[in-house]
């Protein structure tokens, strides 16, 4: 598994002051996405709704909505 590409604009392009600590967005040669985020599984974990689950092995991240909305353009539609 290879990182292809960054979805969205990289965290200099969306005001790092440091470039290098931001939540980011990559396509995986396998097709998957891999997610660079804040870990909020202990908090959000117990809040999830009924018809969503986590295995022990994944955890939930959170991106700020601008990591995501400058992202949007650069998803695929399928």
């Amino acid at each position: 598994m290879n990182i292809v590409r960054r979805v969205g604009a990289s965290p200099q392009e969306r005001g790092s002051l440091s470039g290098q600590t931001c939540p980011d967005i990559f396509e995986l040669s396998d097709g998957r996405f891999a997610v660079i985020g804040t870990d909020v599984t202990e908090i959000l974990d117990s809040k999830l709704p009924l018809d969503a689950a986590r295995a022990r092995y994944e955890r939930i991240v959170a991106i700020t909505r601008e990591t995501l909305v400058r992202a949007k353009a650069d998803i695929p539609e399928a």
